[in-house]
């Protein structure tokens, strides 16, 4: 596989302008919620090619592998996992050799402390042209905050899972920090479900927001250096149904 995810050559005039705003507000108030419409918008601005895989995107959540560290012995999680890097202010990704996720009992008193060796994201998922999107876009907004940064970036295509009349835990270490600078949040599907609800803390515990990414393409940019948050868990709507939460997180961490 070449290494390099390769930018896409057309954004719109106003693109950069639109920009602007949801970096003010990420600075101001540690975190930005893109509605889904926005996302849209702002993706087919940078290239209106971004969706044209977007079926296959959606249905890659189908193929995830059941996480096997969950150490409350909870089978309601799968994922799969990536490791990119991106010059300071660029919009280009340069996807890593794949490697173990490592989070510390610090930020992850539940799972953390050990090299997790998840399954990697799939090449055509990853070099296609929404998750390209996606991390331009990204990269284009961190790349805003803190322009001098080379970044580590991690991708995660989570699903939890509710059946069996059993909960699913979005968050089970809950509330907490990813240990890293930035993260993107987005809502890829959510089916048969109730609850699921973000909640957003500063670094006292004092709640600062919860909302519901609802839609596929709800967006949630947040300053992990200074806020915390988590996930309540999920019940079926229907419990004749099995209820998803499909999400997927980019994690933007300053590189050593």
């Amino acid at each position: 596989m070449d290494s390099a995810i390769s930018d896409r050559p057309y954004a719109s005039p106003d693109y950069e302008a639109q920009l602007e705003p949801i970096c003010q507000r990420l600075a101001r108030q540690d975190f930005c919620l893109l509605p889904a419409a926005q996302t849209r918008r702002l993706l087919l601005q940078q290239n209106p090619k971004a969706l044209d895989d977007w079926p296959d995107f959606q249905n890659s959540w189908n193929q995830l592998h059941l996480d096997q560290y969950m150490a409350d012995g909870g089978h309601y999680r799968k994922r799969l996992h990536a490791t990119l890097s991106a010059f300071p202010s660029s919009r280009h990704v340069r996807a890593e050799a794949h490697q173990p996720h490592v989070q510390s009992r610090h930020y992850n008193p539940l799972n953390g402390g050990q090299p997790r060796h998840f399954e990697p994201v799939r090449n055509e998922v990853l070099h296609g042209s929404t998750m390209q999107a996606l991390l331009s876009l990204s990269c284009a907004v961190f790349g805003k905050m803190t322009p001098y940064t080379h970044w580590h970036i991690e991708a995660h295509q989570f699903r939890i899972e509710a059946k069996n009349r059993q909960s699913g835990k979005p968050t089970p270490e809950g509330v907490h920090r990813d240990g890293v600078h930035f993260l993107m949040m987005m809502m890829v599907r959510r089916n048969n479900l109730v609850n699921g609800a973000t909640q957003l803390f500063d670094l006292e515990r004092q709640p600062l927001a919860e909302f519901t990414l609802n839609d596929p393409l709800d967006i949630a940019l947040i300053n992990d250096e200074r806020v915390l948050h988590g996930v309540t868990p999920i019940a079926q709507l229907d419990p004749s149904r099995d209820g998803i939460r499909d999400v997927l997180l980019l994690s933007f961490r300053r590189r050593g």
